[in-house]
């Protein structure tokens, strides 16, 4: 049974939020209803309602959207489908069902403790399947095991015909194939409602896992070292962790303003078997940045290890960093939650080469800048790896997930709670990403941008930026080209357009 909540409801001033508290930015934008489903049957009637009554739904699974594409709903209606936890009774049809509202932490518990297997999925707990799987969504075991949609048999998906009635459809390669590519990567809110996701098969759940932390302290940072430890991190993605026996790695180099004290690299490693038996990758990996630890003569404040890694040392604790191993499961489930309520921005990169010195230097100057009237400590630029079992080829003409080339993804974010901040925070995101993508490897009709190319193979789409409208080839950017197929796509299935944000797919 749906519940709706309306503006009369004390819980609606809640519902109607965005995690991202820049939305909705007036009453003006605010939904007239938020209706609250736990079964496919109680989204197909409200989805009727709301279509018949010439209202314009937007659906929620985890409410993580970076930008305004569901709550800014003059009029409309918030269907909310995080109350549709039915992954937990299996599918008569298929080995394994993920209900679209569920969050990935609860995915994760639901299939190792039932049946010992895992979706190759993100790193925050709280996200909702329904959005990061629609989107291509990548996570700490999809460079050994690629997308969760390239292990997807079917998707449930209700879509509204040219006659306004409402369609529950089961897509496969065998039922409307063209819809299930579709579902496979190109995103939520432009075809129709997922409701759940099935799999015949799914990856073995690790048995156990290593994570290793390396830490660089602002104070000893100098150009030529920032810039080393760039192109070390990047060199190692673009070369040996092609490898396949390295694609039980997956790294994160968090950059942060300099202000903020450090900056660090975490990982996370199992081997192929899922053991953690050889940590030969590991340790490989880490004695790449021996050559960068501090000049010598640094100084030495008390208790501020200066040496990253002693070739000596128990390779449990090296240095001024650490390998810990975990069981699986609970490092999974200790993890991320998914993001808190703030004032955001994002933006994102897929990168197909190392970081050119260029682009280093860029960063590197913006990061130690003061910039007047701006808090730069809630800017992060993560750095994740990317490639082995997502660069399958042939993967990209199955799905609509096309980026299958590159070898490290970019997150560009910047946190801060006071309105009035807005303008600065924005303006300077918005010119450190222009001035990266403006490099001489940057095809000039294509300025300010990480246009599909040499170097880069666009944007993200599950880490929108509605600043990317501005250039008439922004859905080269996040669709490729595939976006031709998927307008035919739009065409067929959503005829009348009942499904669109700033950035859906266009008929």
């Amino acid at each position: 049974m749906s519940t709706t909540v309306t503006r009369q409801d004390a819980r609606y001033d809640t519902l109607r939020k965005s995690r991202n508290l820049r939305w909705p930015s007036s009453g003006d934008e605010f939904a007239s209803e938020v209706d609250l489903c736990d079964s496919e049957g109680d989204v197909a009637e409200v989805l009727q309602r709301v279509v018949s009554a010439g209202m314009r739904p937007t659906v929620r699974s985890g409410g993580h959207c970076y930008e305004d594409f569901v709550v800014n709903n003059p009029n409309g209606a918030i269907i909310d489908l995080s109350l549709l936890k039915q992954g937990r009774l299996p599918d008569e049809r298929a080995q394994y069902t993920i209900s679209a509202g569920q969050v990935l932490g609860e995915v994760y518990l639901d299939l190792y403790k039932r049946h010992g297997v895992t979706i190759p999925a993100g790193t925050c707990y709280g996200v909702g399947a329904g959005g990061h799987i629609s989107g291509g969504g990548y996570g700490v075991l999809s460079r050994l095991h690629g997308l969760t949609v390239d292990w997807l048999s079917a998707v449930n998906i209700l879509t509204v015909d040219a006659h306004g009635k409402v369609v529950r459809r089961r897509v496969s390669k065998e039922n409307d194939p063209d819809l299930f590519k579709a579902c496979r990567g190109a995103g939520g809110g432009s075809f129709g409602i997922i409701t759940s996701f099935h799999c015949d098969k799914l990856p073995p759940a690790p048995q156990e896992i290593v994570e290793a932390h390396i830490s660089f302290d602002w104070k000893d940072m100098t150009e030529a070292r920032f810039i080393q430890i760039l192109q070390t991190y990047g060199h190692y993605w673009e070369t040996r962790g092609k490898d396949p026996d390295t694609w039980g790695l997956f790294a994160g180099l968090g950059l942060s303003h300099s202000s903020s004290g450090r900056l660090g690299i975490g990982l996370q490693f199992c081997n192929p078997d899922g053991t953690c038996k050889d940590l030969s990758v590991v340790n490989e990996f880490l004695d790449l940045f021996q050559h960068c630890k501090p000049i010598a003569g640094a100084a030495n404040l008390p208790g501020d290890k200066k040496v990253f890694h002693d070739p000596k040392a128990p390779k449990e604790c090296v240095g001024d960093h650490e390998i810990a191993r975990h069981q699986w499961l609970e490092a999974t489930i200790g993890g991320g939650g998914g993001g808190g309520e703030a004032r955001t921005k994002y933006k994102s990169c897929y990168m197909k080469r190392n970081f050119t010195t260029d682009e280093a230097k860029i960063i590197y100057k913006r990061l130690t800048q003061e910039a007047p009237g701006v808090d730069l400590r809630g800017f992060v630029l993560s750095v994740d790896s990317y490639g082995g079992a997502t660069n399958k080829l042939s993967l990209a003409d199955e799905t609509s997930r096309w980026q299958r080339s590159s070898v490290m993804k970019l997150q560009y974010q910047y946190y801060w709670r006071n309105a009035g901040e807005d303008d600065a925070r924005l303006k300077w995101l918005h010119d450190l990403y222009a001035d990266i993508y403006s490099t001489s490897n940057v095809d000039p009709r294509y300025t300010s941008t990480p246009y599909p190319g040499e170097y880069y193979e666009g944007c993200y789409i599950n880490y929108p930026d509605a600043d990317m409208l501005k250039y008439p080839f922004w859905t080269g950017l996040y669709y490729g080209d595939q976006y031709p197929f998927l307008q035919g796509v739009k065409r067929k299935y959503d005829p009348n357009n009942i499904f669109h944000h700033a950035m859906s797919v266009r008929a």
